[in-house]
């Protein structure tokens, strides 16, 4: 799961829920995916090599290669979304941190927050969302419906301890 409730250490620190999006290409996986690609885009390459015709080619090789070297690394720094939840009896914290914006923050007391559901209503399937004090924010967007149904159980349980 793309989430981890974190357990306080003592009786008095806040219980925290990590929430991060799915990252389905690790480092590694980047590097095979990009060498590999390498090779395939240069092996016709190779029947032209001493001819003009290369030096046509050429250029078109290389956009290719550094649009899809861009695209994937814009898709990485797009994925790098986290939010942290911190959850205690009189205070519940919410922040999102976004690639290129200031860190967001939505603080209120858990007595009166109502964690809600919307199966088709929302913008994504299953979305889910906390209410409270006026407002309502969504959380996990980035989840799965799946991981949004189980994490809704998650924070209805945690929201009933601290009461």
């Amino acid at each position: 799961m793309p989430y981890r409730w974190i357990e306080p250490d003592d009786a008095t620190a806040p219980a925290e829920l990590h929430l991060w999006p799915h990252r389905s290409l690790t480092a590694r996986g980047f590097v095979w995916f990009f060498g590999s690609t390498f090779v395939l885009v240069s092996l016709p390459l190779l029947a032209v090599v001493g001819s003009p015709i290369l030096w046509g080619l050429l250029p078109f090789f290389v956009i290719c290669l550094g649009g899809m070297w861009l695209a994937i690394r814009r898709n990485d720094r797009d994925r790098s979304v986290f939010e942290r939840l911190c959850l205690d009896a009189h205070e519940l914290l919410i922040e999102r941190h976004d690639p290129g914006r200031d860190i967001r923050r939505w603080s209120t007391n858990p007595y009166w927050v109502r964690v809600l559901r919307y199966p088709s209503e929302g913008p994504v399937e299953h979305y889910l969302t906390l209410k409270g004090d006026g407002r309502e924010i969504e959380i996990g967007r980035f989840l799965s419906p799946e991981e949004r149904q189980a994490l809704e159980g998650e924070l209805r349980r945690a929201l009933d301890n601290v009461r």
